[in-house]
């Protein structure tokens, strides 16, 4: 992204767009009091996070009989009905590291390997966002924890933070070129997680040959431990490497590291994400509610001077519902410079008159996605 002069006067910033991520599936019940178990519980979650001033819901589901994540498809197209109605303007955006177990003889033979998690474009009522990742990645979430980031929590025990340790996102082209093509298909729009440059590499790679044709939103993931870590270095190159047309770019990091890292992301003009799912401990060291957390993500965007965004402005703001046609179109409204002609020596740019181009259309009508 390109920073000129006026860049970082809060004024000239687009509204912080806020991500909650309340549902914590790393977490079990008891590990954290915030943690919503029942239906009711996770519907009122989101709705707590709309009411403070998240616009956008970093959707998991968590099966009330177990306490576990929930691996049934019938239980995320419920949820999703259940806050679709309740907060009808929140932006739902899945994750997308799911996989859903099959209940049924034909859904055995129907969904095998990555197709269990290709179900994800076929969910009922449709959200607004999966998240995909580009590059098969170890994501060890607590290699970067520092002593008490797990204290009362299950990941305390050595044995269970070890198998934490082993987690990989499997992502090969097999999966996530299948997985855009499925999503477009259906009308869903891809949220786009690299945790390096190299994956940032991969995205405009598909963009070039045509896998990917839209809006690209984005989060920068920094849990370290595979992923980026902590190191405001490769944030600012992660940042720098992001196409400055960019419908969006987020900051995503762990524990009380989040801290920081947000109150980074919201002086430099891009977005924030909070909730359990990355942190639960407050700068004094103390238990920090998802809400909370919006709370104060809010208070100190407003205190810089930057104004908090509204679901309608969030939605304009991302594209939701918006889709292009070619790839020299995507490549336009990303800010990067077009594919090369055969025979074209040099630098790429384009040609213009001196006129700045006319903006792209956004729909923003709650339809738009439908």
């Amino acid at each position: 992204m390109y920073f000129t002069d006026d860049s970082l006067f809060p004024e000239n910033m687009q509204p912080l767009i806020i991500t909650a991520a309340p549902y914590g599936p790393s977490w079990l019940p008891g590990d954290v009091e915030d943690l919503p178990v029942s239906w009711d519980e996770q519907v009122q979650a989101a709705v707590d996070c709309y009411n403070a001033g998240a616009t956008v819901l970093h959707f998991h589901v968590r099966d009330p009989k177990t306490g576990q994540g929930s691996t049934n498809f019938d239980q995320y197209n419920e949820m999703l009905a259940r806050i679709r109605q309740a907060v009808p303007k929140m932006i739902i955006q899945v994750g997308g590291s799911i996989s859903f177990a099959p209940h049924t003889e034909d859904a055995k033979a129907k969904w095998l390997d990555y197709d269990t998690r290709h179900m994800l474009t076929e969910l009922d009522p449709k959200p607004d966002f999966v998240t995909v990742t580009t590059g098969t990645t170890l994501w060890d979430i607590t290699q970067a924890f520092i002593p008490g980031d797990a204290d009362g929590t299950h990941l305390a025990d050595p044995k269970v933070a070890a198998a934490w340790s082993g987690m990989v996102v499997d992502s090969t082209p097999a999966f996530y070129v299948e997985h855009l093509k499925r999503l477009r298909k259906n009308k869903i729009q891809p949220y786009f997680v690299p945790v390096h440059v190299h994956q940032i590499e991969i995205i405009e790679r598909l963009i070039r040959s045509g896998v990917y044709m839209g809006p690209l939103n984005v989060a920068l993931c920094g849990y370290g431990g595979g992923t980026m870590g902590r190191n405001p270095f490769d944030w600012m190159e992660m940042l720098r490497r992001t196409p400055h047309g960019a419908s969006s770019v987020t900051f995503w990091s762990s524990m009380r590291g989040n801290i920081a890292i947000q109150t980074m992301a919201t002086v430099l003009g891009v977005n924030v994400r909070v909730g359990n799912e990355d942190n639960i401990w407050d700068m004094n060291k103390k238990p920090w509610p998802t809400v909370k957390q919006v709370e104060w993500a809010a208070k100190q965007s407003e205190q810089f001077g930057r104004k908090v965004a509204t679901a309608d402005e969030a939605r304009q703001i991302m594209k939701v519902g918006v889709w292009y046609d070619t790839v020299e179109e995507t490549l336009f409204n990303l800010g990067l410079p077009p594919n090369r002609p055969e025979g074209y020596k040099g630098f790429l740019g384009y040609e213009t008159n001196g006129q700045l181009p006319k903006p792209t259309e956004v729909v923003t009508s709650p339809t738009s996605v439908l």
